[in-house]
């Protein structure tokens, strides 16, 4: 999920706070954010007293992946029109999230193989082909297929929103992001409990990975040819399959799914009113209303009959992470000229590897220590260190010998091409 790291990789942890980086103050919201999700999943290993007090209440996941989603709107279509080619931006993509990808998903087989993790899920035996090739397009959330790593669900629509940026780059509506993600939260709160839940993967699974690969490929291949007539259908290829994905074949449901969109539009409109792209009055006044429709689809109760067989009502804890997850982003984007604490920033760089490890690293900790209800208090804490210093040991391995140089090669191919 955070693929975007901002920092330069000299960062060293523990050292004293530094005067910020236009962009630190991303990093630093990355790293509080990873580290808020790993205390999510780490509650029913070792701090079943929150989950039963304060997860009624707040959902700390959910908190954490629509930080991430906003510092992707943020982010990820200025390096698009920074670079100003979407070969580039793409060779550019892959090498930042395939590598740590493929590290994670060998690390979740082997452990479920070995039996030191509680296994895979069932369904991906069944049929291995299938769901190797959902993993391979990333979009397996949206293909009815469940993920390898648990966590990987959210890489499924960051890869939509690549491919809504990518058309909208060249279909030349490059100011567009703050009337999309109005539309898209005007879709949420409107149409959003009466979206169905995996539509196309219930009635023809194998099928629809098949199709849905096929016309990614496709698509993408259009929308690198040097050919203006071929990247126009490219173009609408690649945006009727997003669209079509998140509306019918989502497992988290159409709500959820348009709201996630909503929001990383909305990080984009974001910096294009503080970049002077948009104007102020107009770009402002519809990203404020934005997470305003988001919190109202998350709080309407779906019609009986959309809710067989799909996912239950969003609810309000639902609704107060994504608030504090606008609040924490405003308020991050407000203290940006601020000094950053080298140890967030240092978080946030090593956050991608931190998002798709840890759950690895929970298991473990789980099998080591068993129900939390036969250990004491204090061992528990104990464990919840250890957990944290595996956690950030393995990112920081990871980061440093599969994420920087990968994207080095990337960008050696992008240059070089």
């Amino acid at each position: 999920m955070p693929t975007n790291t901002l920092t330069p990789p000299r960062t060293d942890i523990g050292a004293p706070p530094v005067r910020s980086s236009r962009m630190g103050w991303l990093d630093a919201l990355r790293g509080l954010a990873a580290m808020v999700v790993v205390f999510e999943h780490s509650l029913d290993v070792l701090l079943p007293e929150v989950r039963r007090t304060a997860s009624p209440w707040f959902d700390f996941g959910r908190y954490g992946v629509f930080v991430f989603f906003l510092v992707s709107g943020y982010v990820v279509p200025f390096s698009l029109e920074r670079r100003g080619n979407v070969r580039e931006f793409w060779i550019g993509r892959f090498f930042r999230l395939y590598p740590a990808w493929l590290v994670a998903v060998g690390l979740a087989l082997l452990l479920g193989a070995t039996g030191v993790s509680w296994g895979l899920p069932a369904a991906l035996g069944e049929r291995p082909w299938t769901s190797a090739l959902a993993h391979l397009t990333m979009l397996q959330d949206l293909l009815g297929v469940p993920n390898a790593v648990n966590v990987l669900w959210t890489l499924s629509y960051e890869m939509v929103f690549y491919l809504l940026v990518t058309a909208l780059f060249l279909a030349g509506a490059r100011r567009a992001s703050a009337r999309v993600a109005l539309g898209f939260g005007v879709a949420a709160a409107i149409l959003g409990v009466a979206l169905p839940s995996g539509l196309l993967a219930s009635r023809w699974p194998g099928g629809t990975t098949f199709v849905a690969a096929l016309v990614l490929v496709a698509g993408l291949a259009a929308l690198l040819s040097g050919h203006r007539a071929v990247r126009r259908t490219g173009v609408a290829v690649v945006a009727t399959l997003a669209l079509t994905l998140l509306i019918l074949d989502s497992r988290i449901g159409g709500v959820e799914s348009l709201c996630v969109i909503a929001t990383m539009f909305a990080g984009t409109a974001v910096r294009a009113v503080q970049d002077g792209r948009l104007r102020p009055w107009p770009g402002a006044a519809m990203v404020a209303v934005v997470p305003v429709l988001v919190l109202i689809a998350g709080l309407r109760t779906p019609p009986a009959w959309a809710l067989s067989g799909g996912p239950q009502p969003l609810g309000r804890d639902w609704s107060i992470a994504v608030a504090a997850a606008w609040l924490t982003f405003l308020g991050g984007l407000a203290l940006r000229h601020r000094a950053m604490p080298r140890v967030l920033v240092w978080l946030g760089l090593v956050s991608y590897s931190v998002y798709l490890l840890h759950p690895m690293v929970v298991q473990v900790i789980w099998r080591l220590t068993g129900e939390p209800a036969s250990i004491p208090g204090h061992q528990r804490l104990a464990w919840y260190v250890v957990l944290v210093s595996a956690v950030l040991v393995s990112a920081w391995l990871a980061h440093r010998y599969v994420e920087r140089p990968a994207q080095r090669l990337g960008r050696r191919l992008a240059h070089a091409r």
